[in-house]
């Protein structure tokens, strides 16, 4: 905030508007008026005060509707409400809702000047204490973040997760189970403007169709047996924050319609409700599914997936990031002696040897787990190989290049290998196997179709 705080004067009289101009501009105050209610709302969408003094009687627009009108546009502006005796009770309740302060017609010049620059004060204040907020939240997710992937695959998704951060737009995260897209998710909120807010998640996969929408869209007292009071929903107590819907690619299609309405008009009704809820959230969504092929097979609504598909980013497997799982496995040990208040466990080599063949089906998530068991079952400080999961330091798979071949594979067969292991590599993400692959995604589905024919 400059050293001259800004502040809106609204009133419907010119006289009162000329005497606290002059007022608070000999006190220090950059000051605008408007004379009514509606100029009054055009002045602050126009430029923006740090402060608003606003008469509450007022034809057509009020000084309520704009205390409204502000809290919406930025919850930090102070509003001032200038009152006569007859709207006393109106003005007390307007600051239990969030006004700052009311005076009294007639007032005595102290007194206006005294509650302006308390507001002025107070809005610095606020403003200060976010920045310094936002600087931890900076610090804390660079110790965070920024340690649990260094490989050029995982510094690319960071890149882009920081750019679409500051904007409203619609993410949709793709990557399998346990690659972290719910972390990814997060970070996209803490960087934000909407950090202060919640950050709310639902996995959709987890909850029966009316279960699910009941906590999306919340639903009124007795739409069904059970609902024995009002329940807003996810998408409601998200006001102000991110929800993130994960493995949205489960939903229904009647769930998808409601989804799109929420896309479409920034608005929900609550199951066995009438009226439409207008709602602030921004969404994040995350799928372990191809979502172009559910299109294709009628499982997943073309116009949602356009919808929810603004930004896309794509979480790669570990087995394909492997430079990540030492930083990784530094910082799930470090993270569990801290826990367990003690110092920190380390991988002997043949442990680091070990994790660093497997190729980890579950992912980070499945990384996680087996070092918590091997931090746990190991009697040094330095966990050995066999305190980890037999299923990741027995050898199985075959090595592609052998000494002692099978045969002559012919060129066919060898195409045939290559694209199934791209595929595998991509989780079975048939759109990004065609790009690494570089051919049209309907020559990689015919392909595949005259595999599965001659097996």
């Amino acid at each position: 905030m400059s050293s001259r705080p800004s502040i809106l004067v609204i009133d419907d009289e010119s006289a009162i508007l000329d005497t606290v101009r002059i007022l608070l501009k000999n006190e220090g105050f950059d000051v605008a008026v408007a004379q009514g209610g509606r100029p009054g709302l055009e002045a602050m969408e126009k430029s923006p005060p740090h402060i608003i003094l606003t008469d509450i009687r007022m034809p057509g627009v009020s000084g309520i509707d704009i205390l409204k009108a502000a809290r919406e546009r930025d919850p930090d502006m102070p509003v001032i409400l200038m009152t006569a005796q007859a709207e006393l009770r109106t003005a007390i309740e307007a600051v239990n809702q969030g006004a700052f302060h009311y005076i009294q017609k007639p007032f005595g010049n102290d007194e206006l000047v005294s509650i302006c620059r308390r507001a002025a004060e107070t809005r610095q204040l606020k403003t200060e204490n976010r920045t310094l907020k936002q600087e931890i939240r900076r610090r804390d997710r660079s110790q965070i973040v920024r340690p649990l992937g260094t490989s050029k695959a995982f510094l690319e998704v960071m890149k882009l997760a920081e750019m679409v951060a500051p904007t409203e737009s619609t993410v949709l995260i793709s990557g399998e189970s346990g690659t972290g897209k719910e972390v990814i998710a997060r970070y996209i909120h803490e960087m934000s403007p909407r950090t202060e807010g919640p950050f709310l998640s639902i996995n959709c996969g987890a909850l029966p169709e009316s279960l699910l929408e009941s906590e999306l869209f919340g639903h009124v007292k007795g739409s069904f047996t059970g609902a024995v009071r009002d329940h807003e929903g996810l998408f409601l107590a998200a006001r102000g924050g991110s929800f993130f819907l994960d493995e949205i690619g489960e939903t229904t299609p009647a769930t998808q319609v409601k989804l799109l309405r929420v896309l479409q008009e920034r608005e929900v009704i609550p199951v066995g409700g009438t009226e439409t809820v207008p709602v602030d959230v921004r969404l994040i969504a995350a799928t372990n599914r191809d979502l172009e092929e559910e299109m294709r097979s009628a499982r997943f609504r073309s116009d949602l997936y356009y919808r929810l598909n603004v930004i896309a980013i794509h979480l790669p497997p570990l087995r394909v990031r492997k430079d990540d799982i030492p930083a990784l496995a530094a910082a799930f040990l470090k993270r569990m002696a801290a826990q367990r208040q003690e110092e920190p466990r380390v991988l002997a080599d043949d442990a680091l040897e070990a994790i660093m063949a497997y190729d980890w089906p579950g992912n980070v998530r499945e990384l996680e787990n087996a070092l918590e068991r091997a931090a746990t079952l190991a009697h040094a400080n330095a966990i050995a190989a066999a305190s980890l999961p037999v299923r990741v330091t027995e050898r199985r798979s075959e090595p592609l290049v052998s000494d002692r071949p099978k045969g002559n594979p012919n060129l066919e067969a060898i195409e045939q290998a290559y694209i199934l292991f791209v595929l595998q590599s991509e989780g079975g993400n048939k759109t990004r196997a065609a790009e690494i692959l570089g051919i049209d995604p309907s020559t990689l589905y015919r392909k595949l179709g005259r595999y599965e024919g001659d097996a």
